[in-house]
């Protein structure tokens, strides 16, 4: 039914996980490999499953899509991308299953991205670090790895949010981003 595939999971309802940036969002590090966070990700009662991405120059780019167990299979509540030797590379939290990642006091997952801009520029401007726009005009930081995207829940969109750690082969938050992330949610 299509209105179960824009159901919100309540607040208290949600994993609740802390960021740290550039090092982990919850129990996911950045540089982990895939194997590592499959068994993380099912200690904390997520199942996964694993497909090819594609290839970032000499490297194959692995995905794992982790739902809670129990959950509808169309669910994906958070999505790890792996590049070659580098591991985790990129984390996306689904708007509207994903767990509630917090920041400095500030919740990102599942809110109206115009609550969120508010918040995280402030944040930014208060911190003295550089505020971004992305492409679709939500406010992101390069220096935290956030990029925050609207992602539909029916009639409302909601933040959901990737994170990442640009290194050796990517230079920017934009170029660790996998294709994948850039189709419509």
């Amino acid at each position: 039914m299509l209105h179960d595939l824009w159901t919100v999971v309540d607040e208290s309802d949600r994993a609740q996980w802390d960021y740290a940036p550039l090092e982990r969002v919850g129990p996911l590090r950045f540089g982990m490999s895939l194997q590592e966070a499959v068994v993380v990700m099912e200690a904390r009662g997520y199942t996964s499953e694993v497909s090819p991405v594609g290839e970032v120059g000499p490297f194959e780019q692995l995905c794992t899509r982790f739902r809670a167990v129990g959950a509808p299979t169309y669910r994906e509540d958070t999505v790890g991308y792996y590049v070659g030797p580098m591991g985790l590379t990129c984390i996306t939290v689904d708007a509207l299953s994903g767990p509630q990642v917090s920041f400095d006091g500030i919740r990102l997952v599942g809110r109206p991205p115009s609550e969120l801009s508010a918040d995280l520029s402030a944040y930014l401007e208060k911190t003295g670090r550089e505020v971004r726009f992305t492409p679709e005009g939500d406010v992101g930081s390069e220096e935290l790895g956030i990029y925050p995207r609207a992602q539909r829940a029916g009639d409302v969109l909601l933040t959901r949010l990737v994170f990442g750690r640009p290194n050796d082969w990517a230079n920017t938050m934009f170029d660790c981003i996998p294709a994948d992330e850039w189709r419509i949610h």
